[in-house]
């Protein structure tokens, strides 16, 4: 029972990463149809970030309510939803209005998933299930670019994505008795929980904002990829919308290999050496896109950047107790994804702005600025957590 709740579980991780890259990859070809600039992708993921800033911060109260596994189905069945709901649109606006429940699906079901993870399996799962977000985020462009490249156009790719959360959620509801089993584990634990610290009280506790901007930093290069990769093939490197599409799953190709291989060296290597190496390869694969050679060159370089994306969130996430002691650590790791989220509702709209007004070719420019400011406060984070010991 134990193993195929876990099962169920991995499903569900590659149902949060399904959706993730949709709508970068398909709106080189979306945005004409609604007769709206470029960068107007940027008001959708602002909308579904929003969403899930949201939802993220109330999945606590619904968790303790509900319980994980209807949380869980909820969410996804939400997701499924709005996905259709994207495939019958018409207008930028009715975009806009299924955005809402497309991100209060995705927060909820993310925080739950991570909470229980944490909570109930190895730390080796964090990293392969993570992988599975991005085994799930690299099909997604390619079901879209098939679609595309096919004829049948992007709304047929958002509603094949979307037939496919409707059968997680019908297997999520099925499996609904499962998460029963550690049940009276959690009600045992939420008992002896300490009372949790006032957002003011993290704050003031040393390196809490320097792991913030760590996260911003991360989840705002890592976004800005999802969204804008395709884009930018298309645009400055003169790639065909279609195929661009397709290509734009390179970036999860790096990032689900690159979390694979992780939950192995991780046996070896230390967070801190994980992330600091993840950094350079990022910094490599950005350096790529750079050079004035072929398409080959950049496309590589876009792998390499998912492949360098890869161990820093999981392991940051799994350094927070160390860090700043289990007492505190769950506290911290609510303002980590808020501020990851933070960073994918600002900075891929930037972006957008940035191509619009200026050129879509500053794309690897953009990354490495904010690869940069990523560095600087996870340094920051180390120095303030020596000085603890």
């Amino acid at each position: 029972m134990v193993h195929l709740l876990l099962a169920v579980i991995y499903l569900s991780f590659i149902s949060l990463g399904l959706p993730d890259s949709l709508l970068g990859s398909a709106w080189p070809s979306m945005y004409g149809v609604f007769g709206v600039p470029v960068s107007y992708a940027g008001i959708i993921s602002m909308i579904i970030s929003a969403g899930t800033v949201v939802s993220s911060l109330q999945s606590d109260r619904l968790t303790r309510k509900l319980g994980t596994g209807r949380v869980t189905a909820i969410s996804v069945g939400m997701t499924a939803v709005a996905l259709f709901g994207f495939s019958i649109s018409g207008s930028f606006w009715m975009l806009c209005l299924w955005a809402i429940p497309y991100g209060l699906g995705a927060g909820s079901v993310d925080a739950a998933l991570n909470n229980y993870v944490a909570l109930h399996y190895a730390s080796r799962h964090m990293s392969w299930l993570h992988c599975m977000w991005g085994l799930g985020a690299a099909i997604g462009p390619y079901i879209m670019g098939n679609a595309l490249s096919g004829g049948a156009g992007w709304s047929v790719g958002y509603r094949t994505i979307s037939v496919m959360q409707m059968a997680l959620t019908a297997a999520l509801v099925i499996s609904l008795p499962l998460w029963r089993i550690n049940k009276r584990k959690e009600e045992g634990e939420t008992q002896t929980e300490a009372k949790p610290l006032t957002l003011r009280q993290i704050f003031r506790v040393p390196g809490a904002k320097a792991v913030m901007g760590t996260f911003f930093c991360y989840c705002a290069l890592e976004q800005t990829a999802i969204l804008w990769a395709s884009s930018y093939l298309n645009l400055s490197k003169g790639i065909s919308a279609e195929a661009a599409a397709g290509y734009a799953g390179l970036f999860f190709t790096g990032i689900t290999v690159g979390r694979m291989l992780s939950g192995f060296l991780t046996i070896k290597l230390s967070d801190r050496a994980m992330i600091r190496l993840g950094q350079c390869v990022a910094a490599a694969g950005i350096a790529a896109m750079l050079l004035p050679v072929g398409k080959s060159v950049t496309l590589a370089g876009l792998v390499l950047i998912g492949l360098g994306c890869a161990p820093i969130y999981p392991c940051a996430i799994h350094s927070t107790p160390d860090h700043f002691g289990a007492d505190k650590s769950q506290a911290v790791i609510g303002v980590q994804m808020a501020s990851a989220y933070m960073g994918t509702c600002l900075m891929p709209p930037l972006f957008g702005f940035i191509a619009t007004h200026i050129s879509a070719a500053l794309f690897p420019v953009y990354l490495l600025l904010v690869l940069a400011g990523m560095v600087v406060m996870h340094e920051a984070l180390l120095r303030r957590s020596a000085s603890r010991i």
